[in-house]
């Protein structure tokens, strides 16, 4: 025995959804950093950010996380019709 063992390869299309399932667990974290951005915003005592730029960015990133959210739901559902055997990469 050689103490080595022989190379692993896992399949394209599994290691993409693998790496979809990764990218949608992680959403949720970066949604409380973009949503956190705001409390990092610079605050002088005579120029304070307007109220109203903060709650357009906050709904900004609230409607990014979901169009997000909705595109990799969709390529993970198109990724589980492809049976384990036939990758095509």
């Amino acid at each position: 025995m050689t103490g080595r063992p022989g190379a692993l390869f896992v399949g394209r299309a599994s290691y993409r959804q693998r790496r979809l399932r990764d990218a949608a667990r992680l959403l949720p974290l970066l949604g409380l950093v973009l949503w956190l951005i705001p409390l990092l915003w610079p605050r002088e005592p005579g120029a304070a950010q307007s109220t109203s730029f903060a709650l357009i960015y906050l709904f900004g990133v609230w409607t990014g996380l979901i169009l997000l959210s909705f595109v990799l739901s969709r390529r993970l559902r198109a990724d589980e019709d492809v049976p384990p055997g036939a990758e095509g990469d």
